[in-house]
């Protein structure tokens, strides 16, 4: 036992840690893994002295935990010491020290430690230094040194700051004895913590200087671990049989990992820098040849949470000038080639440092073996992994355009190796659930003395708070979901490659079937951007299945059980349904925020829109008599193209269901629910609630969509249905006969559809922010001069009429199908809201009739009372009443029990 306690001493653990960790855990490396993660920073070393402690005001909670350095711990009152005044600097750490001793006792979950809540919130003193600039040997070159502070940046876990500082104390300036003679030779920082201009150099100058041999009794050994190195020493089964310097020992892994991805992270901070500029040059040029504004790119309001979309774009607001506008009809391409270039010779170098620090992994399948640091990792591994690395893979799993990613294979097919490999071995698999910390603020304080008296030299302190976002593995499933989508787009698309039947997901497995009577497609000649596309999405799903089978192994069911419990999900007819499940909070800040996760995850659903079989419905001669019949405004048209195979229009909406599966905008405002035939993705449903702000507000209005056979060279076919059976114009732009003028559709005058540019999404937002607008009026180009009148007010008034009438009280006596449960639900969880609106709405009432079109309120001379008898107040109000009613009923019934058709 002694040698393992040994090996975890060289790893920054103390004796007494060592020694409960192996009678706990019989392998050295989980034992390793369970100090790293902070079980055993309760126990107390009886003798050995631990490096480095924490003090007292931790334990207490008093104060911000401060992790000591060794001047503390030599001599409190030794403020004159002639050297060593600036060699170290005190780190503050967030870990929870008195919460950790009581530890001792048994978690209830195993996995609390890993499945934290994504709501964590921490803040992190965190010291930025100058860095030494030393002379690359044999050269006039010179480079800087990694600082302390570079090298502990970022947010920490457990007992991550004991290691790290311990292995920087180690490597930066400790002697390291012989080990057969004892004679000391000098570590220098520069060995071990220069930050070459490339990886390569780095590796280079490590490796010669990391063997050392003994002048004196010419013995050789590591001069990172102080091990003797042996010739003629035993190999694990499947271990390396070459001798590779690098791979001897754990703490040269845990500092070439820490480097590289510290060269890693620099590198994609520039590239993306780089990036913001060129974006920033390229938006000012076109901002100076735009009359109106635009609807802001989906790109450029990523967030976690699914929340694309910031309040602007959903409450309503409208510049002056034009109904669905969509930026220039002619696209300015200038120097479109040239910036791709550019993007894919940065996106080959960050691939190729990727798999340089890759090699250096924890990785117990290599190629020709496993090395001694496979088997033994070293703590840091991971926390530079989550600290490093999950904020270069974040940022790019985060990409919300597969074709943008799959342009940029090269990239992202060696990130996915680096999940896949970081999967396969158990001292790091946790961190594919581990929710990412990423800073979302920093603050600078006032300089302070050090621990000896004097100002430290170039150091800064900083506030960080660091909040919980989406893991690895959840960031992957978004881009699993939208690899799915874009898969059933290229229906009919047969791989290169085929995968075995019993290798094949359930998903996939449904995606071959033809379980609606469809004639069997023809493989069409392929495209080369077919094919491209096809492959990189089944890369994704395999990249997936992998993780998921290593995670199996290595962690065990009850850990991908919890972990696949967590991840985003799109849901179809064979998906268990929980809408009538969401319940409201008993604050409007719970219920906003169960709203808004309950809408994320309800918002796209594959689902069956066909009729059934012994439904008989009038047919159109050229129809095919085989094919289905659909639910569907279009379904003739649908019909007619049940059995073609466009290629070109196949890869279009497969671009387009992977973007619209996780980038419909969803808020307490306004939201968008997309239903797609499981088996027909060119038959489309939507329903969008009306913005706050709006006389559209909390109604809902529906859409049928067709992704007709020039798709998208053509815009799609857009009816809709929220007519009240013909009778209202909610809008000049929605016409009663379900006719919606869109200069993005061809319908309006103004800029219109960019063929293979623009967007099913584009439309959905021109409709949800410009058609549905705060004051609807001035969609007509008669009236586009007359905001803030009389008869804009009166227009106002009586669109709210029609949307209590129809939009709310239908839909809710009348779910059109397939939204039932969403408009239930939607209505049930805003009760309480819609009510105080219904007040207001009916406070501001004129009095007036409702009239079809509105249009009699374009007239002056359109006198309150006009029309029905006693006017509508009488009417309105009785609407108002009923709809409260129903309101009460959902929320004391399940919307699944609820009948609300009386």
């Amino acid at each position: 036992m002694d040698r393992e306690v040994q090996q975890l001493l060289e790893m920054g653990a103390t004796a007494a840690q060592a020694r409960a960790a192996l009678r706990q855990y019989k392998d050295v490396m989980q034992a390793a893994e369970k100090i790293f993660e902070g079980k055993f920073d309760d126990v107390v070393d009886d003798g050995v002295p631990a490096q480095p402690d924490v003090s007292q005001d931790a334990l207490d909670g008093s104060k911000v935990s401060r992790m000591v350095t060794p001047e503390d711990e030599e001599d409190d009152t030794g403020m004159d010491d002639e050297e060593g005044d600036d060699d170290y600097v005190d780190y503050d750490s967030d870990y929870d020290a008195k919460a950790d001793r009581g530890r001792a006792v048994a978690d209830v979950d195993p996995y609390a430690g890993i499945f934290f809540s994504k709501d964590r919130r921490e803040e992190v003193i965190e010291v930025e230094e100058d860095p030494e600039i030393v002379t690359i040997p044999g050269t006039s070159q010179t480079i800087k040194t990694m600082t302390q502070g570079q090298w502990m940046k970022g947010c920490p876990e457990g007992g991550e700051q004991s290691f790290l500082f311990s292995l920087y104390d180690q490597l930066s300036g400790s002697t390291c004895p012989c080990p057969e003679c004892k004679h000391p030779y000098q570590r220098k920082k520069s060995d071990f913590f220069a930050l070459y201009h490339e990886f390569s150099d780095y590796i280079d100058s490590l490796r010669k200087i990391v063997r050392q041999h003994c002048s004196r009794c010419s013995s050789e050994f590591c001069i990172a671990c102080g091990e003797p190195i042996s010739g003629d020493k035993a190999h694990r089964p499947n271990a390396a049989k070459d001798d590779n310097p690098l791979f001897h020992c754990s703490n040269l892994q845990g500092v070439i990992l820490g480097v590289g991805l510290s060269m890693l992270e620099q590198l994609f901070a520039e590239q993306s820098q780089d990036y913001m500029k060129s974006t920033a040059s390229v938006g000012e040029k076109n901002t100076k040849k735009r009359k109106v504004q635009d609807i802001a790119p989906v790109d450029e309001m990523d967030e976690d949470e699914d929340m694309y979309y910031s309040s602007a774009a959903t409450r309503g607001k409208k510049a002056k000038g034009g109904i669905g506008y969509a930026g220039a009809a002619k696209e300015d391409t200038s120097g479109q080639t040239e910036a791709l270039a550019i993007q894919r010779v940065k996106d080959e170098r960050m691939a190729s440092l990727l798999g340089s620090i890759r090699v250096y992994l924890p990785s117990l399948e290599r190629i020709g073996g496993g090395q001694t640091s496979d088997y033994l990792v070293h703590p840091t591994a991971l926390a530079h992994l989550r600290r490093r690395f999950n904020y270069v893979g974040s940022a790019l799993l985060r990409n919300d355009s597969l074709t943008d990613m799959s342009d940029r294979a090269v990239l992202y097919f060696e990130l996915f190796e680096w999940l896949e490999t970081i999967s396969n071995h158990e001292a790091l698999a946790s961190m594919m659930a581990m929710p990412i910390m990423v800073p979302v603020s920093t603050k600078s304080m006032a300089p302070k003395k050090s621990v000896r008296g004097a100002l430290g030299r170039g150091t800064r302190d900083r506030i960080v708070v660091y909040e919980g976002s989406s893991g690895p593995r959840e960031l992957l499933e978004a881009i699993v979901i939208q690899s799915q989508a874009a898969l059933k787009g290229l229906e009919g698309v047969k791989s290169l490659t085929e995968q075995d039947e019993e290798e094949m997901t359930e998903e996939q497995k449904r995606m071959t079937r033809d379980d609606k009577g469809k004639g069997k497609e023809i493989d069409p000649v392929q495209l080369p951007e077919n094919l491209k596309l096809l492959q990189f999405c089944q890369r994704i799903l395999a990249t997936a299945n992998a993780i998921d089978r290593s995670l199996r192994e290595t962690k065990g069911e009850a850990f991908v059980d919890r972990l696949h419990a967590s991840l985003p999900k799109i849901l179809s007819t064979a998906s268990t349904r929980t809408h009538n499940e969401v319940s409201a909070g008993s604050t409007h800040e719970e219920t906003y925020k169960v709203y808004l996760k309950w809408a994320t995850q309800a918002r796209f659903e594959y689902c069956d829109l066909s009729l059934p079989t012994n439904v008989k419905i009038i047919l159109n001669s050229k129809d095919d008599e085989t094919a289905p019949n659909y639910k569907f405004y279009f379904n003739s048209e649908a019909r007619m193209l049940a059995n073609a195979d466009i290629p070109k229009r196949s890869l279009a909406i497969a671009k387009e269901l992977a973007i619209l599966t996780t980038n419909l905008p969803v808020a307490w405002d306004s939201s968008v629910f997309l239903r797609v035939d499981e088996t027909r993705v060119d038959i489309i449903k939507c329903l969008i609630t009306g913005p706050e702000g709006t006389p559209y507000h909390n109604g809902c209005y529906l859409f049928d969509i067709f992704l007709g056979p020039n798709y998208n060279q053509t815009p799609p076919s857009v009816k809709y249905l929220t007519t009240g059976g013909g009778r209202y114009r909610f809008n000049p732009n929605l016409y009663a006969d379900g006719k919606v003028c869109l200069s993005l559709l061809g319908t309006w005058s103004g800029p219109g559809w960019i063929p293979g540019k623009s967007t099913l999404l584009q439309v959905l937002i021109s409709i949800q922010s410009m058609i549905l607008c705060e004051e609807p009026y001035l969609n007509e180009p008669g009236w586009a001069g007359s905001a803030g009148t009389s008869q804009s007010a009166a227009y106002s008034a009586n669109v709210r009429r029609m949307v209590v009438n129809t939009a709310m009280l239908g839909c809710l006596r009348n779910p059109p199908e397939p939204f039932g449960d969403i408009i239930r639900t939607h209505f049930r969880l805003k009760a309480r809201s819609v009510r105080e609106q219904l007040d207001r709405w009916l406070a501001q009432d004129d009095g007036r009739p409702t009239t079809g079109d509105g249009g009699g309120y374009g007239s002056p001379q359109a006198k309150k009372g006009e029309g029905e008898e006693g006017g509508s107040l009488s009417a309105f109000a009785k609407d108002v009443a009923a709809l409260k009613k129903i309101l009460a009923t959902l929320e004391k019934k399940s919307s699944k029990e609820m009948d609300v058709s009386e």
